[in-house]
């Protein structure tokens, strides 16, 4: 079977896309594997396909690198907003798309016919423990000591439709990411695994991270991930709620405000090239 993908990116956050609106895509979770191999495969953080949804104008299902479906993913569904748009699935620059974590609405920037920028509502975030989950005593983890493999860390907990523990701390570019990250994601008391951001605060609107994702690891870009920064950065008064915060990844920079209990996420989505891979049903 052959089918024809897209693979794009936001900020560095590679994905291969396909749109299966009118195709069926079998076992998406071993392909995502498959496809995701940088070696042996096209090369991505995942696989995310294109489908027609009953509540919104497209629906968008996201699979790790290791296979394991996620909920949402911000950086991805900004590429699934331009796809959208340039395949006449979606002809407006204000679409709705439905994901595993509630519908997203999302405002494109067009010129000339392409997408160049989305603002997307991300949603209210949650840091009720029972909904990110963790498992702690208290109603929210916000700075919370967390001991991991003999360090104590200062943790706080948000969930942007899925789980992120936040530490703000110093160095970050010096950090062996590679072994801390999966102590923490797959430490006892986060019962679904968690996606982990180490943050430097460079400025009451500037914010620098770096992240391990859960069944992807290190990535250059996480959107959610931006998002609950932003949303700890504001609980631990080390930003302004209301207004625009830049936060610097490793692939670029996304614009994150938390107003209104909504989060909104402002970056780029762009196309890196197409092509067609022939797959074993």
């Amino acid at each position: 079977m052959q089918l024809h993908f897209y693979k794009m990116q936001g900020i560095g956050n590679d994905y291969v896309y396909i749109n299966a609106m009118e195709t069926k895509v079998p076992n998406p979770s071993a392909l995502s594997k498959t496809v995701s191999d940088r070696h042996f495969g096209i090369g991505s953080d995942g696989l995310i396909l294109l489908l027609p949804s009953t509540v919104a104008d497209v629906r968008m299902q996201m699979f790790n690198a290791d296979g394991s479906e996620g909920k949402m993913c911000g950086n991805g569904i900004r590429c699934v907003g331009k796809l959208a748009y340039e395949l006449d699935i979606c002809k407006s620059e204000s679409m709705t798309v439905e994901t595993l974590s509630g519908i997203k609405t999302l405002k494109l920037q067009v010129e000339d016919g392409k997408v160049s920028s989305v603002c997307v509502d991300m949603g209210s975030p949650s840091m009720e423990i029972e909904k990110i989950p963790v498992r702690y005593t208290e109603r929210r983890m916000v700075e919370a000591p967390l001991t991991v493999n003999g360090t104590t860390y200062s943790v706080t907990c948000v969930s942007m439709g899925n789980p992120h523990a936040v530490i703000f701390t110093d160095g970050i570019d010096e950090m062996e990411l590679e072994k801390i990250g999966p102590q923490f994601e797959h430490h006892e008391i986060f019962p679904e695994s968690v996606n982990t951001e180490f943050v430097e605060a460079l400025g009451d609107h500037l914010l620098k991270m770096r992240v391990w994702e859960r069944g992807s690891g290190e990535t250059l870009a996480c959107g959610t991930g931006a998002c609950a920064v932003v949303v700890a950065a504001c609980l631990t008064k080390r930003c302004p709620r209301g207004e625009d915060v830049d936060v610097l990844l490793r692939g670029g920079k996304l614009t994150i405000r938390w107003d209104n209990d909504r989060v909104w996420m402002t970056g780029p989505a762009e196309l890196v090239y197409t092509g067609d891979i022939e797959i074993v049903e």
